[in-house]
């Protein structure tokens, strides 16, 4: 028998994958895959639609799938490019991020494939988890950068971590990424 997130992620994967949508889970369910002990109820994905698809069709298909929208106001997804859902069979919340270009290909491209309760799911990569918490930059996105790294030192590409923070800083013009993760990585 699955959790209530394992249920939630079967779901989510079959009617993305239906859907031929590209996708990736992260946040703090992505971190708890790679050694965060962490607990949280709700699941976050970026998804990249295709051309074909636009975001409300997307909603249709999640819909079928039984999740309902938190939120239907279209100038709302515009504005934060974020789908909020809540999976009925579990009540527990699914945010779907709409990927713009840049970074999120980025990701997309690096993406991993975990079974996590008999389910193939998408997740982002441990290095760019950790670059998504680290711009997140909340106490508890930095603790869970440290638990990631401590239970992955040896296999973490950490230059691509400095060198994505790096583009990052110089691009939102923010120089606090690196030194966080630095202080992470030694408090490992």
């Amino acid at each position: 028998m699955r959790s209530p997130v394992g249920e939630l992620l079967a779901d989510l994967a079959a009617a993305l994958g239906a859907a031929r949508v590209g996708w990736y889970l992260f946040g703090a369910q992505a971190a708890i895959v790679y050694g965060a002990a962490r607990l949280t109820a709700d699941v976050d994905v970026t998804v990249r639609l295709p051309d074909s698809m636009s975001s409300q069709q997307l909603s249709r298909d999640l819909a079928n799938r039984g999740f309902r929208p938190r939120i239907s106001d279209p100038a709302f997804i515009e504005r934060t490019r974020v789908i909020p859902f809540v999976h009925v069979a579990t009540t527990l919340p699914l945010d779907v991020v709409l990927a713009g270009p840049g970074i999120e290909d980025q990701f997309l491209s690096r993406i991993q494939v975990h079974t996590i309760e008999d389910v193939q799911v998408h997740v982002a990569s441990p290095e760019d988890v950790i670059v998504m918490k680290v711009l997140a930059g909340r106490p508890k996105d930095l603790e869970d950068v440290r638990s990631v790294a401590a239970a992955l030192a040896a296999r973490l590409d950490s230059d691509y971590i400095e060198r994505t923070l790096k583009m990052l800083e110089e691009a939102i013009s923010q120089s606090d990424l690196l030194p966080a993760w630095r202080t992470a990585i030694k408090q490992s």
